[in-house]
């Protein structure tokens, strides 16, 4: 990389959740937040990717994680921190070996415009693009999240 590019700071959108939630979820128990991240990789930090979120879910569990029970099987989201779902995503920078800039990928993600993901590794790479992008995050992802758990099981 040449010492004068200077990389592209963009303004990412997160959905924030303002606390815990009782009852049912309601608009106001979020918000929209704006930070500033810039387009690429620092070259210090080896091992990660950047996306752009594509596609994002909204499952049922997801308000069962919104709620301060302490269910081992769904750990709260803490207040003030980007919701998290299943989503699809295209890699825009990397320093991992396994996914160039192109790729598309599927796993939980953040609500948010775009991520650093640190743990590539738990990504899943999106190799039939025969089908809508959008279906991994809804049936497909899940079928395919759900074989894996069984697997793992067995």
């Amino acid at each position: 990389m040449a010492k004068d590019y200077v990389p592209e700071v963009v303004r990412n959108k997160r959905v924030i959740l303002r606390d815990y939630v009782t009852g049912f979820p309601k608009e106001s128990d979020m918000y929209i937040s704006f930070s500033t991240m810039t387009s690429k990789i620092p070259e210090n930090h080896k091992g990660v990717v950047l996306v752009t979120n594509l596609y994002l879910s909204c499952d049922p569990y997801m308000r069962l994680r919104m709620r301060n029970d302490q269910d081992p099987e769904f750990t709260p989201f803490p207040p003030g921190s980007p919701i998290t779902g299943f989503g699809v995503a295209q890699v825009l920078d990397s320093t991992h070996h396994g996914f160039q800039e192109g790729d598309f990928v599927w796993r939980t993600r953040g609500w948010e415009e775009y991520s650093f993901i640190a743990r590539p590794e738990r990504l899943f790479k999106i190799r039939h693009t025969d089908v809508p992008l959008s279906y991994y995050a809804g049936i497909l992802g899940k079928l395919f999240y759900s074989q894996m758990i069984f697997i793992f099981f067995i």
